[in-house]
């Protein structure tokens, strides 16, 4: 993996904007956005990529913050319950959600060689599992796909023809 190139930056507007469209959805909710809840959210939106819980303990210690580490997973698994954050199951991370709390069917594409991640919608394989849930008798819940290849950088960097 490669190390990240820099720090979260609070005063990034597109984080911000982020972080009040949160803090008035939970309170439409009625739901606390406690100050570890909204600083795990903003490390990802800065971050821009996927993190494991443990990456994100070491910035909240930066911050002169030391949780213990169920404080971080309840956290992370508060902001994935109502649709801010997503686990990427291959890489075991955390990364923000470019569509909170919308009703979508997310897909991510993974690179093997940085583990940059990119979510895209993938309304064909919502289809196609609701399809094969009709035929089996399953009821699907959620859909979440995800796709280990290599990213646009990397082929560049690799020399590599990116897929058409």
């Amino acid at each position: 993996m490669k190390p990240h190139q820099q720090s979260p930056d609070p005063s990034n507007r597109a984080v911000s904007a982020c972080l009040e469209r949160a803090e008035l959805f939970f309170e439409g909710k009625r739901k606390r956005l406690t100050p570890i809840r909204r600083r795990v959210l903003e490390i990802l939106l800065a971050q821009g990529c996927a993190m494991t819980a443990y990456k994100i303990l070491d910035q909240l210690k930066a911050d002169g913050k030391a949780p213990h580490p169920p404080v971080a997973y309840r956290a992370l698994d508060f902001l994935v319950e109502f649709g801010f954050v997503h686990k990427i199951e291959h890489l075991n991370a955390y990364v923000a959600c470019t569509h909170p709390h919308a009703h979508h069917a997310p897909a991510f594409m993974i690179c093997r060689l940085c583990d940059k991640v990119t979510e895209t919608a993938s309304p064909a394989s919502t289809d196609m599992m609701q399809r094969l849930a009709r035929e089996t008798g399953f009821v699907v819940e959620e859909t979440i796909l995800e796709a280990v290849g290599i990213c646009p950088d990397c082929c560049d960097d690799a020399g590599v023809a990116p897929s058409t």
